[in-house]
């Protein structure tokens, strides 16, 4: 069953992803014209959903992981001394993905910006 749900997606995702890419007459996108102010507010509302949306994960993921780790030290407290430095690490890389998906979404700000000249 799993080879078929395997085969499936890769069948779907082939068959339709040369339309993903067509490109239809009039469909360049020009500097300048009137319909750069969607592309623009597109781009706005896909920088706030991408901010939210890793907040929104790295917050649940740190929670598992600070649960998981005070289960642990629940059930051996002499094992709290091996599991701080890798639940520390964890959390700060974690927090660094928020980081970066907040410089991201600074330098899409920052183009819009200067698209509009404001």
């Amino acid at each position: 069953m799993k080879l078929i749900n395997k085969v499936a997606t890769m069948v779907t995702i082939l068959l339709f992803s040369s339309q993903a890419f067509a490109e239809g007459e009039g469909a360049h996108f020009v500097l300048g014209s009137i319909s750069d102010a969607n592309f623009l507010g597109l781009m706005g509302l896909g920088t706030v959903l991408g901010v939210g949306l890793a907040a929104f994960g790295v917050g649940g993921g740190q929670g598992r992981a600070a649960s998981a780790a005070l289960d642990g030290i629940a059930r051996n407290p002499a094992a709290s001394g091996k599991m701080l430095v890798p639940l520390i690490l964890s959390l700060a890389l974690m927090e660094f993905l928020v980081i970066l998906t907040w410089l991201v979404a600074n330098g899409v700000v920052g183009t819009i910006q200067g698209v509009l000249g404001a």
